[in-house]
């Protein structure tokens, strides 16, 4: 197998572990029941530690895709935007800085950047795409509250999370799956 048709099917199968794991999602902020939590882009991010942000931005399109022939919506497509725009909000930037050095202070420092623009982006998509698209209408105390112990807390989750069990798997898995150094990157990496 070819180095092009390894990588697709790499690719693949993070897609499908992230559809698996796109079904086990939860709500963990009893009064914002809709935030649902599930660690369905941790195979996004290992894939744009692995193969750089591009392929992280195909593992979260195609498991949203999947997920919306698979399952269905029962939010009218916006839930499975959110997930994509978040999810991409993440694992883009910790995938960009890793992917140009790897090295474990760049792996980390993305991680925190990935941490900082999935808040940006929830915050700035729920107000201006996500609630007007679900035809929600908050006033500023609602939408304030909303932000404050909705969004910011399920964004921050969801980001350590994804961050730290992705920097323990990738950890085992990098000489496995992406042909890099077990020792997570801690020296420069050129290839692939």
């Amino acid at each position: 197998m070819n180095e092009k048709t390894s990588k697709l099917v790499k690719i693949s199968l993070l897609s499908a572990i992230a559809i698996i794991l796109r079904y086990i999602e939860f709500p963990i902020i009893p009064a914002f029941t809709w935030l649902q939590f599930d660690f369905s882009d941790v195979p996004a991010m290992l894939g744009a530690f692995g193969f750089g942000p591009i392929a992280g931005i195909i593992i979260e399109l195609l498991k949203n895709v999947l997920i919306l022939v698979i399952k269905g919506t029962g939010t009218g497509f916006v839930g499975e935007l959110a997930n994509f725009l978040m999810g991409s909000a993440l694992v883009v930037p910790a995938g960009l800085l890793y992917y140009r050095k790897k090295n474990k202070k760049n792996a980390i420092i993305g991680m925190i950047l990935g941490a900082v623009c999935i808040q940006i982006v929830g915050i700035l998509s729920n107000i201006y795409i996500l609630l007007p698209a679900y035809h929600m209408t908050m006033d500023n105390t609602m939408l304030m509250n909303y932000i404050t112990f909705g969004l910011l807390p399920i964004n921050g989750i969801k980001a350590v999370a994804t961050s730290v069990v992705t920097y323990i798997l990738y950890k085992k898995l990098s000489v496995a799956i992406f042909k890099a150094e077990s020792n997570f990157g801690s020296q420069e990496r050129t290839t692939n």
